[in-house]
């Protein structure tokens, strides 16, 4: 992060230093979460700075100066999954997983049985350790499941939306957030949750 402090001159408000200092890291993680390439998450972070300078004066003040960059940032990362969309082929989205036969044997039963999460789910949320085996397993997937599972389940964004970001059909898009699901469950089940009998 040292190239945007070079960026800042003596006459820049020091909120911005502030900006970098309280907000830098936590915008990193942010960019991480959506892409695999430590280099354009650090531009992509660095623009969003170079951004909320240039735009201070129209901050309203009606969300936290936070919130106002995660927003700036997510434009910024829906711009660069604009510019990077293609179309994916299934074999392409996890080679060597073509679905159930990885899960399920020959007569239908699990190959490896499903883990109870006995856990309290609001209780696992506020935990700190938790939120770093996520973004531990989140790293671990490949990028379209990645970026599909993140759009979808922690931004929000709509189905049809992350088709045209990521450039897949609709069909493409439901197979590559299953196997997303399932190998990020699996990743947590392995690293996080201990293992309960089932009922």
């Amino acid at each position: 992060m040292t190239t945007i402090e070079n960026r800042l001159s003596d006459n820049t408000e020091l909120d911005a230093r502030k900006w970098l200092q309280q907000y830098g890291d936590y915008l990193f993680r942010y960019a991480r979460l959506h892409l695999a390439d430590v280099n354009a998450a650090e531009d992509l972070v660095q623009e969003t700075f170079l951004s909320a300078l240039r735009a201070r004066e129209s901050f309203s003040g009606k969300s936290s100066i936070k919130t106002w960059l995660t927003s700036i940032l997510k434009n910024k990362i829906i711009d660069h999954l604009r510019m990077a969309g293609r179309q994916v082929q299934l074999d392409e989205v996890n080679p060597g997983q073509q679905g159930a036969e990885n899960v399920f044997d020959a007569r239908g039963h699990w190959k490896i049985n499903p883990v109870v999460w006995a856990a309290n789910p609001l209780e696992i949320a506020e935990r700190k350790e938790f939120w770093t085996m996520l973004r531990h397993c989140l790293k671990t997937m490949p990028d379209i499941q990645r970026q599909a599972f993140v759009l979808r389940e922690m931004d929000d964004i709509e189905n049809e939306e992350i088709c045209r970001l990521l450039g897949v059909t609709s069909s493409n898009y439901w197979v590559i957030l299953h196997r997303g699901r399932s190998r990020l469950r699996r990743c947590l089940e392995v690293k996080w949750f201990e293992p309960v009998a089932c009922p």
